[in-house]
């Protein structure tokens, strides 16, 4: 159904990500939804993806929306450093 979004337990601790690579869904939703960089910008930014990885990565997010929010949540730097209150 999403052909650039893979899981692999050994990546990323099995966070979905865009296959072929460690970039995490979560990062593109980050740039795209929180930061507002469009598609194309987040592109000329790590051009290593395409543009139809970064739209799947979205499309993913919408179908998965509580999948990757709890993700974004677990992996917040100050969950990661054990801050988070």
């Amino acid at each position: 159904m999403h052909p650039h979004i893979t899981k692999d337990p050994n990546i990323c601790g099995g966070s979905p990500v865009i296959a072929g690579t460690r970039f995490p869904v979560r990062s593109v939703v980050f740039y795209s939804l929180r930061i507002g960089l469009t598609p194309e910008e987040i592109v000329e930014k790590f051009p290593h993806l395409s543009l139809a990885q970064i739209y799947d990565a979205l499309s993913y997010y919408y179908d998965n929306r509580s999948e990757i929010e709890q993700d974004i949540l677990e992996n917040t730097e100050e969950t990661v450093l054990g801050t988070k209150d």
